[in-house]
């Protein structure tokens, strides 16, 4: 199996000039924000280690992609087009197969756990999973895999 995707390892190796701050309190819908100006991410530090893993690769994606557009619409998609990036980068479909096969119900939250993703994460990949993904996962399962959003 592939190892697992390390954000912290990550924003060392590629953005050792940012500084990343975990102790300040954000308002309550979220969790982490970054300062192009200032060289600066901040997760909210109400976070547990698992939202704060997911926040940050979302927030590393976003210096990836550069400043974000303006715009209301740019900006939302901007964040679905991060979301799904994050969510793939978090969960390979190697260890999607492995967490089923560890978990066979699909119980959302033991899946969640077993991946080391936030629910929000899991429900992103499942849903943007492409038809190819979608195969390899019902060939690897027989067929018995389930997803109820």
């Amino acid at each position: 199996m592939s190892s697992r995707w390390h954000p912290w390892k990550h924003a060392g190796d590629v953005f050792p000039d940012w500084r990343i701050h975990r102790d300040h309190q954000l308002p309550d819908t979220t969790w982490g924000l970054t300062s192009f100006r200032d060289r600066r991410i901040w997760l909210c530090r109400r976070l547990d280690q698992v939202r704060r893993r997911c926040t940050l690769t979302h927030e590393l994606i976003h210096l990836e992609r550069g400043v974000p557009p303006d715009d209301p619409a740019g900006l939302a998609l901007e964040e679905q087009i991060v979301d799904r990036l994050a969510a793939q980068r978090l969960i390979t479909l190697s260890h999607l197969i492995d967490a089923y096969r560890a978990c066979p119900s699909g119980d959302q939250h033991m899946l969640a756990d077993s991946l080391w993703v936030d629910v929000p994460t899991l429900r992103t990949r499942m849903s943007t999973l492409d038809p190819i993904e979608t195969a390899e996962l019902e060939h690897a399962l027989a067929d018995e895999w389930l997803w109820i959003p």
